[in-house]
């Protein structure tokens, strides 16, 4: 837990009382909630998993649309019933679109403009990598593509929750400075409490967790690994101009992102759809 910044102690105060209960929860993430606690039913069957989704029909319009996107439909046969869906998908597919409608519902018409900015251009990051992460984890193996988009698609989930309590503290609006700082210190640490409250399972908190240090990964193994790769090759140029990485550390990490440089490139157009049936905007 990095060390906090007295500035920050009113607000992650605040947060922190989202997160003492479930009466507390917030509202923005309700539809999550609600799928997380699904999955955690023993023996939980399709049956029940469309019922707990049945009151939110934008997160079951996005799965039809996922599972109607190539990467799930490669011979064409359009579904437009919602179990049909699901089990095409597979359930931690759905657990990843609920996450995908609440994370842009934090983005809300309050938020300063350069707020809202922000979110959008963190949002665009988080599908291409959630997209890369499956791409990579279907072609290398040993790792479940659903696993690995879900981690893609939360890695900068803290930076989503701390713009949305953010918003309302003139602090912040006022000091592009200020929001930068709690945006670096904090949002590692507070996604991490996020993922752990939706109960997503610990190997993809720690993939979450980990995945901007260097790994000096042989072979591609964990989701953690998966995550690492496609972070590194979903905004390279971004990073050139970051300031955020030593000369040392940044030739190696464009060594890594070499290594699968080329099947990013064969997979692009899968790639392209698939981000776009992840999105949620």
């Amino acid at each position: 837990m990095p060390e906090t910044d007295c500035r920050h102690q009113l607000l992650l105060a605040e947060i922190a009382r989202d997160f003492s209960g479930r009466n507390n929860f917030p509202t923005c993430l309700d539809a999550a909630a609600r799928v997380r606690d699904a999955l955690q039913q023993d023996q939980l069957s399709l049956e029940a998993l469309t019922a707990a989704i049945a009151g939110a029909p934008l997160i079951a319009a996005r799965i039809l649309r996922l599972a109607n996107a190539a990467a799930y439909n490669p011979a064409g046969r359009c579904i437009l019933d919602l179990n049909a869906a699901i089990s095409r998908i597979g359930f931690e597919a759905v657990r990843s679109i609920s996450l995908t409608i609440a994370i842009a519902q934090m983005n809300t018409p309050e938020q300063p403009p350069h707020f809202a900015a922000l979110a959008r251009k963190v949002l665009a990051h988080s599908l291409q990598v959630a997209a890369i992460s499956r791409t990579l984890a279907r072609r290398i193996g040993r790792i479940h593509p659903e696993e690995a988009m879900l981690a893609g698609l939360v890695h900068d989930i803290g930076i989503f929750y701390l713009l949305y309590r953010a918003a309302p503290h003139a602090a912040y609006r006022d000091d592009p400075s200020l929001l930068a700082d709690l945006l670096s210190t904090q949002h590692a640490a507070i996604g991490e409490q996020l993922l752990q409250a939706l109960a997503l399972p610990p190997r993809i908190i720690h993939a979450v967790r980990d995945h901007e240090k260097q790994q000096h990964i042989e072979t591609p193994s964990s989701i953690r690994d998966i995550l690492y790769f496609a972070n590194l090759l979903a905004d390279p140029h971004e990073e050139e101009n970051s300031g955020n990485f030593s000369a040392a550390e940044f030739q190696l990490r464009e060594f890594d992102r070499n290594r699968y440089r080329d099947l990013l490139s064969a997979a692009e157009e899968d790639i392209a759809e698939l981000r776009s049936a992840l999105a949620a905007a």
